[in-house]
């Protein structure tokens, strides 16, 4: 038997053992992602661009505390903007990110579901 190693299933895996700086910026990522409403954001972002309105009309969340979580995720360098006349549209800023937010909820149902885990 053979032991895999952990790294190569992660899709654009970087093999580089994580430092204090690294650590220090993953957990600072973990955090962001440890309230309800900003996940919820980020896995409607890793859907596609959407402006205020949208996000507040597919969350329980009231519009301004939408656009305070979407204020703090700007601030982590989590999201990226991009201005169309009077409406900022708001995105993931990048595919590691996108593919974080769909592990950790992938894994979430299946620890609701009760399904078998899987690589």
């Amino acid at each position: 038997m053979s032991v895999r190693d952990p790294m190569s299933t992660a899709s654009g895996a970087h093999l580089r053992a994580p430092d204090s700086a690294r650590l220090a910026e993953a957990t600072g990522v973990f955090a962001m992602l440890s309230d309800a409403t900003r996940l919820h954001l980020l896995w409607l972002l890793a859907q596609g661009e959407s402006d205020v309105g949208t996000l507040t009309e597919r969350t329980d969340a009231s519009r301004t505390a939408v656009s305070q979580h979407l204020a703090k995720l700007r601030l982590a360098g989590l999201v990226d903007t991009r201005r169309e006349g009077r409406h900022i549209h708001y995105r993931l800023s990048d595919g590691h990110l996108r593919r974080l937010v769909l592990e950790a909820l992938s894994h979430a149902d299946h620890r609701v579901s009760g399904q078998a885990p899987h690589d």
